[in-house]
């Protein structure tokens, strides 16, 4: 905190374990307590009424890459005198944010890039990334009290949701506390439709990469899968076939040549996703087929490398299934005719496009990435 490394006014410690082997990484990482998130915020506050200028803008948006065309043409905006008032609008940054990130990934923001001072909340899974990144804003010449990092577990994250000084995140809370803004982006249940004229090893291809890609622990990651009947027993024998040669590839993430990391039936179980090796965490995928519409699988999030493929006759039929969840991220269609891809995606509720990122529905409201994500940290004030 404030550019240093601090000792934890809790004496609780968080014990972190190698998912590859089980193996002991740390077992005295500390945990925040009140007293910590009290002087991240105030230190932060202090340096966004003192430290945080121009230069410090221009330095944040160099590790932030996506961001470093926006930070000199985020533009406001100026209406002409028809009323003798020439009015001005000026995005400005909020002040202090509080980040809440999951473990898949551990270093994210767009608030230091448009102006604001941000307090980063680590996973208690993963909170080395986030720990390493306050040493590098340091090297980087950031004044004290602009970029923050607390690592602790749930108890960390209600303190800053609730925190009366921080001006962004978590909505509950949020709201009890001093109304935050807040964007939330909370996974999905986003389908994947395959009809019969596309190319059986494209869809192979990324549906298996889809599925073992970091366990699964994808928010978008394309598990419910709906494939037209006249090729779906094509397509489920070279599916199959594909997370079989990916399990044989299992190890240790860090490995060279590794594919697969670590890991009540309610349809057809085709592939059982038992334990691979005797030490780790290391399950093969697992697949069902011919789901029940109502199926608890196909209706909830499964953090984890769990698919299923149903089938679809005509695209009138296809149209009831995709849309029955309370989430909504992301939806993909394969096919070579792009007039039903359209009309399929225009019906299918997905809040995910080009330059955004965030769902409808329980998926979460705001948008990440993009010009999105900057309108989320900054308010327009008209002078």
């Amino acid at each position: 905190m404030n550019n240093e490394y601090v000792v934890a006014h809790s004496t609780e410690i968080l014990v972190i374990r190698n998912p590859a082997d089980g193996s002991l990484i740390a077992n005295d990482m500390p945990l925040a307590a009140r007293n910590d998130a009290d002087n991240a915020v105030e230190y932060a506050n202090r340096a966004f009424h003192t430290a945080f200028g121009k230069f410090e803008i221009d330095l944040a948006a160099d590790p932030f890459e996506c961001y470093t065309g926006w930070i000199d043409n985020y533009t406001g905006e100026s209406y002409p005198a028809e009323d003798e008032f020439y009015k001005i609008v000026h995005n400005e940054p909020l002040g202090v944010c509080a980040g809440i990130i999951p473990w898949n990934t551990p270093l994210a923001s767009a608030a230091l890039a448009i102006g604001n001072c941000f307090i980063l909340k680590t996973s208690e899974k993963t909170p080395f990334a986030g720990l390493e990144l306050g040493v590098l804003i340091k090297e980087a010449g950031f004044p004290p009290g602009v970029f923050q990092v607390l690592s602790g577990d749930g108890s960390i994250r209600a303190l800053l949701a609730a925190h009366m000084k921080v001006n962004k995140k978590v909505q509950r809370t949020a709201a009890s506390s001093n109304l935050k803004r807040c964007t939330l982006e909370l996974g999905g249940k986003s389908p994947a439709v395959i009809f019969e004229d596309t190319s059986l090893e494209n869809v192979v291809i990324w549906r298996v990469n889809r599925l073992v890609a970091n366990t699964d622990k994808i928010s978008f990651a394309t598990t419910p899968v709906y494939v037209q009947g006249s090729i779906y027993d094509r397509l489920i024998e070279a599916y199959r076939s594909a997370i079989e040669d990916k399990t044989r590839r299992t190890g240790d993430p860090a490995r060279t040549g590794t594919e697969l990391g670590k890991a009540e039936k309610q349809g057809t179980l085709l592939i059982c996703g038992k334990r691979i090796e005797a030490q780790g965490f290391f399950f093969e995928p697992i697949v069902f087929t011919n789901v029940h519409s109502d199926a608890e699988i196909l209706r909830q999030v499964i953090f984890g490398r769990v698919s299923m493929v149903n089938t679809f006759k005509t695209e009138a039929k296809l149209l009831e299934k995709p849309n029955g969840t309370v989430f909504r991220l992301k939806a993909g269609v394969f096919t070579q005719d792009i007039t039903p891809a359209l009309r399929v995606l225009s019906k299918v509720d997905a809040g995910v496009s080009l330059d955004s990122f965030g769902g409808s529905k329980e998926s979460g409201i705001g948008r990440e990435m993009g010009h999105f994500a900057l309108r989320a940290y900054t308010e327009p004030r008209q002078f």
